[in-house]
């Protein structure tokens, strides 16, 4: 790639994982919007597939301590918004075009939660909404996810705008929603989202 431009990977190429680890690690810009187009054209190929999230939130008290000034201290505390999706697809590739647009940050750094994959079907995200006063390295200090959405640079701080990002992505992928499942109230919700791909 780096001589030619082309990502030239052999027909029963079967490391995209590890090849995605190492983009996101060097940072190629050209070879990460590759990889990308790749994926995209290998989820495409695919067959039928289904797409189901189950979405979660509940509110938590978050405690910290905010220095007002040198020597002074004060215990603070506010409600946050607390997110769980998970997702279950048919189309391995799917979820990981998905883990290459979605990322965690975390400790003043963003990582793709490819690296959270576990399991080829099925994704568990866990994160926060950001908090108005909450130190930045009080995050990490409580092991606190945010969300955000690469290349726009949009942090994901609520589920309406979580759904219409995976909507963009899945619908970009052939995914449509599927009629009869769930019941519109739970989708209207943003209790459970199911689409499907008809090829």
């Amino acid at each position: 790639f780096l001589r030619t431009s082309h990502l030239d990977l052999p027909e029963d190429f079967q490391e995209m994982g590890l090849l995605r680890r190492e983009v996101d690690f060097y940072q190629i810009q050209p070879l990460i919007e590759a990889l990308q187009e790749k994926e995209v054209e290998l989820s495409k190929a695919e067959k039928n597939a289904m797409l189901n999230i189950t979405l979660d939130q509940k509110t938590q008290t978050v405690h910290f301590t905010v220095r007002e000034a040198p020597q002074i201290y004060s215990l603070s505390s506010s409600n946050m918004e607390v997110f769980s999706a998970h997702i279950f697809s048919t189309s391995c590739l799917f979820l990981k075009l998905l883990g290459s647009k979605l990322y965690y940050c975390f400790n003043g750094n963003l990582s793709s939660i490819s690296s959270y994959l576990q399991d080829p079907n099925h994704l568990t995200l866990d994160w926060v909404a950001s908090v108005e006063g909450l130190p930045e390295e009080e995050y990490t200090r409580q092991n606190l996810k945010r969300l955000w959405v690469v290349p726009d640079n949009k942090q994901i701080n609520s589920f309406q705008v979580f759904v219409e990002e995976v909507l963009k992505i899945a619908m970009s992928d052939g995914f449509c929603i599927d009629s009869s499942h769930p019941h519109t109230s739970d989708f209207m919700n943003n209790k459970i989202i199911r689409l499907i791909r008809y090829k």
